[in-house]
């Protein structure tokens, strides 16, 4: 039995200290949309990957450009695209969550200043297990025209 409990507390350890060398969530090619000086809502995209065998939830946002910053989606209601606010954006063991316009994203929400292009913008994630994640994103226009009002 003592045996068992070792064995089992000696893979937590194991467990904690590989995921502490390699970060919960790695980001690529996130930016945050760029918008009229009066504006006063902005969103973040990105691709989160997750290298790990277990999925990861991120939970919460943060940044010092705005107010508040929620995560949101696109759902269709009565062939209405709606955004809504959600509790999390979960990324699977081993997989790719893409933060999109028309999709998944983080809304920026009273800025506090305009929004120059190319600007960085300092962000960061909180995951469901209390992992901080901390990002520089620079402000640029979305490509490809989608037109995504918030």
């Amino acid at each position: 039995m003592l045996k068992h409990i070792t064995l089992a507390l000696s893979a937590l350890v194991f467990t904690s200290l590989v995921w502490a060398h390699q970060p919960p969530l790695e980001v690529q090619h996130g930016f945050v949309r760029a918008v009229p000086p009066t504006s006063e809502v902005s969103a973040a995209f990105m691709q989160l990957h997750n290298p790990h065998d277990r999925p990861v939830r991120l939970v919460h946002a943060t940044s010092p450009a705005s107010e508040v910053v929620e995560l949101h989606t696109h759902t269709q209601v009565d062939g209405v695209m709606q955004m809504r606010r959600i509790d999390a954006i979960e990324v699977p063991a081993q997989g790719v969550t893409h933060l999109q316009p028309g999709g998944l994203h983080l809304m920026l929400i009273g800025l506090k200043q305009p929004l120059r292009r190319d600007q960085q913008v300092e962000i960061q994630l909180e995951l469901e297990d209390g992992s901080l994640i901390e990002l520089s994103l620079p402000v640029r226009p979305v490509e490809g025209g989608h037109r995504h009002q918030h």
